[in-house]
């Protein structure tokens, strides 16, 4: 019993040395030098941004590490100097746009993401976090200017040759493109969310056979062993085709 108590005890301060060298970063960013202004001092500027902005999901759910500190500043950094400068773009503050850490204090999944084989180069600062998302508007997945309903509208800014309509449509597009990819990084090559056939084959079941593989009332036991859906020279159109009900070119 002592020697359990005793290790017991060893493990329990290796633990709080541990502890005590990890620094977590705090949830706002740091801006040296400068103090803690509050959302009511932002809104003598951004008046309609942070009327908005409170009654968004979002908005709620920014709150600080630091006592007393909510809001814009949780995001952007504290602002005693950006108002001192008389305000300005980038001035004294922070603006994610130019650096994503900001959205990554919350959103760790999603950096973890941008650190994959295939990604969207958000990291490479060949696009930002707003160009998918407004971070201080009702609805995260519509942002300004996209006078659209459905989250294929933001894909269809940079994407419009794979999401305009055509004559024999493919179903899961009314899904949504992320049914198909990962939005922000994965390891199979375009975003796809499955490498083989097994992205297909969630949506397109199997017939039980002997022996045989049934999709769609035909035996595709043969073409399973070519390759992907979309790669084996079968499916290639899988956005959509104009020629072909069995989605080729």
């Amino acid at each position: 019993m002592k020697r359990v108590a005793a290790g017991g005890f060893v493990f329990l301060a290796l633990l709080a040395a541990c502890a005590g060298m990890l620094r977590l970063p705090p949830l706002e960013p740091i801006i040296e030098g400068a103090d803690f202004s509050g959302t009511e001092t932002c809104a003598f500027c951004h008046e309609a941004t942070v009327r908005d902005f409170e009654k968004t999901d979002h908005g709620r759910l920014f709150v600080s590490g630091r006592e007393g500190v909510q809001g814009c500043e949780s995001c952007h950094g504290a602002g005693s100097l950006h108002v001192e400068a008389g305000g300005g773009r980038g001035v004294h503050i922070i603006n994610p746009d130019q650096n994503p850490r900001a959205c990554f204090q919350c959103h760790l999944t999603t950096e973890s993401q941008f650190s994959l084989q295939y990604r969207h180069p958000v990291l490479e600062k060949r696009m930002t976090c707003s160009n998918c998302h407004n971070p201080h508007g009702q609805d995260i997945y519509k942002p300004k200017g996209v006078f659209a309903g459905g989250r294929n509208h933001l894909c269809m800014q940079c994407h419009r040759e794979q999401a305009r309509p055509r004559v024999f449509e493919h179903e899961a597009l009314r899904e949504g493109c992320t049914i198909c990819h990962s939005p922000h990084g994965s390891i199979a090559d375009k975003l796809l969310i499955e490498r083989d056939n097994n992205l297909c084959l969630k949506c397109h079941g199997q017939v039980a056979a002997p022996g045989l593989v049934i999709i769609g009332d035909f035996n595709h036991t043969a073409f399973l062993t070519r390759g992907a859906c979309w790669s084996a020279g079968c499916h290639s159109a899988v956005h959509g085709s104009n020629i072909n009900a069995h989605l080729r070119y």
